[in-house]
């Protein structure tokens, strides 16, 4: 079995190699800002909409000759750029994404190497092509043959993900099926009656950087204060992201190294967290409610959850099956039975037919393996 996997690092560069990077990443936005601006000079000219990596790389020489300056960058650089806004093109055509936006100074500022890059483990230390050696603070094990390298930049710091490719033998699974429930007050309940927790750790610091935020109106914007004071919230929102990726990293492990076969609900995460504010016609009811459910289900990153875990047990020989989620809660594990009334509070689950009970979460991911099992056994 083929494994493609990143790998993380936080980079040591001195200043030379500082002002080095935020060059190739000026260079890098500019050539994609360019091409993007390109292409729509094309589109209200001739009314087609084809982007063309080929026509647009073959622009390259014609604006370095222009730009003298886009020369100190390495040529890959910029051509990497010209790959993203394709796969921005192509997402936004498969309606994956909206269509692509200008990329501002300062927000996500990255550039990737396709080749060229040599990593030493011993020494901590990673080759970058017209940068040179640079240390990183080695936290594990890279395996495999470098495929990529990536250099990022976030609050200040600069990091460096390193995509590896290798090959490994299917391994035997450990464990055996389970179904599980998300939900709010459990972040997952398992169909064993094991439950995790969830961290809420926007709602923790939201007080914190709501503080910070309601500073802006005290500063004029652009000058050193307001700059600072960005650079805060900044870091709040990275910390938050970090938190949020360490228990999300936490609990899927956790599930796909003692779980062969996990089902999981189908869940429309984009649907679920619609806003109910209405139009100017027709008003939305109960907005600040639905507001505060929103930022809820948000913060709970089900979706990123469900992806960890799907990868993760095919690294480990297991199988991530979505089942449709609707009546999960409603629906009686005993006699099948669903109606509305099953579910007496948020917790609370008690068939009005059988007289079955159990906690609420539990029967959810129960009927989610109880259908997750049915439907691999009319695939098979």
């Amino acid at each position: 079995m083929q494994i493609r996997k990143a790998f993380k690092f936080e980079l040591m560069p001195n200043g030379a190699q500082i002002r080095k990077m935020k060059q190739f990443c000026g260079c890098s936005r500019f050539v994609f800002n360019r091409a993007l601006a390109h292409q729509n000079e094309q589109h209200e000219a001739d009314k087609l909409f084809k982007f063309s990596y080929t026509k647009m790389t073959a622009l390259l020489p014609e604006w370095k000759k222009e730009l003298i300056w886009l020369k100190d960058c390495h040529s890959q650089v910029l051509q990497q750029s010209l790959k993203d806004l394709e796969s921005a093109f192509k997402n936004f055509f498969a309606k994956r994404a909206d269509f692509p936006k200008f990329k501002k100074k300062g927000e996500k500022d990255r550039f990737r190497f396709p080749q060229g890059c040599k990593l030493e483990q011993g020494n901590a230390r990673i080759w970058l092509p017209k940068i040179g050696w640079v240390r990183y603070r080695n936290s594990r094990q890279v395996m495999g043959a470098v495929k990529n390298v990536t250099v990022s930049q976030k609050c200040g710091k600069w990091f460096v993900s390193v995509q590896t490719e290798f090959e490994q033998e299917i391994p035997q699974p450990k464990g055996g099926e389970i179904g599980i429930d998300m939900g709010i007050a459990k972040f997952a309940t398992l169909s064993n009656g094991q439950f995790f927790a969830p961290i809420n750790v926007f709602k923790t610091l939201k007080g914190k950087l709501a503080k910070l935020q309601k500073q802006f109106k005290h500063k004029t914007k652009f000058s050193n204060n307001w700059q600072k004071l960005k650079f805060k919230v900044s870091k709040l929102h990275h910390k938050i992201a970090n938190v949020r990726k360490n228990f999300l990293h936490q609990t899927t492990n956790t599930i796909s190294q003692n779980h062969a076969i996990v089902y999981v609900e189908d869940l429309q995460v984009a649907n679920m967290a619609k806003s109910a504010k209405g139009n100017a016609e027709q008003h939305g009811k109960n907005v600040k409610q639905k507001s505060g459910l929103n930022r809820v289900i948000l913060d709970q990153s089900w979706y990123e959850f469900r992806r960890q875990l799907d990868y993760k047990l095919l690294w480990r020989g297991g199988y991530l099956l979505a089942v449709p989620p609707q009546n999960t809660s409603r629906c009686c594990p005993a006699c099948n039975h669903t109606a509305k009334e099953n579910r007496i509070t948020q917790e609370k689950f008690e068939c009005v037919q059988c007289g079955y009970s159990n906690n609420a979460d539990v029967v959810g991911a129960i009927n989610v393996l109880k259908r997750g099992q049915a439907i691999l056994a009319a695939q098979q």
